[in-house]
């Protein structure tokens, strides 16, 4: 499935609620889907608040979902700043102020995550988990 998304943090809810349509389907636990919708809040506002520098209903979200093998990838396009993944690092849990924890939070959700090379967008990432 692919949906395009404006990125404001209003369609947030929208994007939740897919996810959660999507994995219903696949009779997935409601507790696994709920951990999956957190890592893709987190990383869909880091893309807003990060990548495109604030919310902006002119800049695009792509989402594609997949499932297979009992294998669930979240693919995340954007076409703001170019991300390098050697400069994103979790905040560490001893340093405790608010905010700054998405990253955590979408590593300790999620099984992997990687930034894949596209021709049409400038960040594409991938979040996959196992379904067991």
């Amino acid at each position: 499935m692919k949906k395009s998304y404006p990125a404001t943090l209003s369609n947030l809810k929208k994007i939740r609620a897919t996810i959660k349509d999507f994995l219903k389907i696949y009779e997935v636990d409601l507790k696994i889907i709920k951990n999956i919708q957190l890592a893709v809040d987190e990383a869909v506002t880091n893309i807003i608040k990060h990548a495109y520098k604030g919310e902006n209903k002119n800049n695009i979200i792509k989402i594609e979902l997949e499932f297979k093998n009992k294998i669930f990838l979240i693919h995340l396009y954007d076409n703001g700043i170019k991300v390098d993944k050697k400069d994103i690092k979790p905040r560490s849990l001893d340093n405790i102020k608010p905010g700054g924890l998405g990253v955590y939070f979408i590593d300790q959700l999620m099984d992997e995550t990687k930034y894949l090379k596209s021709n049409k967008w400038i960040n594409h990432l991938v979040l996959k988990k196992n379904i067991i």
